[in-house]
């Protein structure tokens, strides 16, 4: 495999952007993406301009709404839609958490999740039923990894009433990538909303929700796109803003009249907006998405993270101590793993073990288990080392 990028500079080259990867071997890009000093300068730079002029003034409104308005511009051609469909969140959570209450419930409604979702999302739903008499019911996915059709499994599980169904992209715990066009269509025949999780796959898959239609999208810049913690968004389709009210309500998100009355929503994606933000930090999110496309295209970016994927997914193979979740190669950045031997706390010692040698993964709950998170910054010979400190690993412990 080689470490020469199909962009415009040598990967090498382009990693020294990113401090945070010369003192360490980094596998938690879907936890927290490090970030380039390009990032960290410019949200630098965006603080000290509004403290300049203002920070409240004409001027300093001017800046706000250009940042702003860059990093709509920015998401919005990321994922392939109109910057209009986008509201600025602080999370995937958030995002997740407007759609949701922004749903008028009825008693006897249904919620249909996965199996794989964020404690977040669960808790959520479980809340929306507590107080709406709505009922919740998992569908089993996790064990479509390997083989089953998770389409059939979807439709098996959909009710007449089933008025929305909550389904991550790419599970975070074992990487899975879903079918989603297909489960959009099957939704829409339904009469279903669908709310897509999309902590794993924005930064990680090149995508165009225009064309995969769903309903709503939530998501975060500071994993796979490498920006700051603090910035996210969520993508309403067009067609069912209208069904959405928002959650929590700002002056951002309202048109007023001229005795500052509150008249109407915004007809954007402000409408599920609020007031206040950090603005600096959207200035630092443009910045981390404009660097990755400076490397490569979203597909070739994809295309890298799969080689590598592919490459760990193989390596880990040959090691008599270890099963991939996975039985093929990934389709994603995320290669789960488990020890041979089972007893409690092995996967939390290994991961200590590898931090030790300056080597980031993190274990996962359900299913118990390591996950490792390759990007296009990830170098061949990072992998390599992970290998042979898992052999020592297991060498001195086994």
């Amino acid at each position: 495999m080689s470490n020469i990028s199909v962009g415009h500079t040598n990967l090498h080259q382009h990693r020294e952007q990113f401090p945070a990867l010369g003192n360490k071997i980094y596998f938690n890009y879907g936890g927290q993406g490090p970030m380039a000093q390009r990032a960290m300068n410019a949200i630098t730079q965006a603080q000290a301009d509004l403290q300049e002029v203002g920070p409240f003034g004409y001027e300093a409104f001017a800046q706000v709404t250009t940042a702003k308005d860059s990093v709509k511009g920015a998401i919005s051609s990321l994922l392939q839609v109109a910057p209009e469909t986008i509201s600025l969140t602080e999370n995937v959570t958030m995002g997740c958490n407007i759609a949701m209450w922004g749903i008028h419930w009825r008693a006897g409604d249904h919620i249909l999740l996965s199996d794989c979702e964020h404690p977040g999302v669960i808790a959520t739903s479980q809340e929306i039923a507590r107080r709406f008499s709505v009922e919740v019911t998992i569908c089993p996915l996790k064990e479509t990894l390997n083989e089953g059709n998770p389409v059939a499994v979807v439709a098996q599980h959909l009710r007449a009433n089933t008025r929305l169904v909550i389904l991550s992209h790419v599970f975070w715990n074992t990487g899975q990538v879903l079918p989603l066009e297909k489960i959009v269509d099957l939704c829409r025949a339904n009469g279903s909303l669908i709310l897509v999780d999309a902590a794993q796959s924005v930064g990680l898959l090149p995508l165009n929700l225009t064309q995969l239609g769903v309903d709503f999208y939530a998501f975060t810049g500071h994993k796979w796109l490498c920006g700051p913690g603090g910035v996210g968004g969520l993508y309403v389709r067009p067609e069912v803003k209208e069904y959405l009210q928002p959650t929590f309500i700002g002056l951002r998100g309202l048109v007023v009249d001229s005795k500052a009355q509150p008249v109407s929503w915004q007809p954007d994606g402000r409408k599920y907006e609020v007031s206040t933000s950090a603005i600096p930090l959207y200035v630092g999110l443009t910045e981390a998405i404009a660097i990755h496309q400076q490397w490569g295209n979203s597909q070739q970016r994809y295309q890298q993270i799969c080689r590598k994927s592919e490459y760990l997914w193989c390596q880990l193979a040959t090691l008599p101590n270890i099963q991939c979740l996975g039985t093929s190669p990934p389709a994603s950045g995320i290669v789960s793993f488990q020890l041979a031997e089972k007893k409690s706390g092995v996967h939390l010692q290994l991961v200590q073990f590898l931090e030790s040698q300056k080597i980031l993964t993190r274990t996962i709950a359900d299913p118990d288990c390591i996950r490792a998170t390759v990007h296009y910054l990830t170098l061949e010979s990072e992998i390599d080392k992970l290998i042979e400190s898992i052999e020592t690993f297991t060498q001195l412990f086994f």
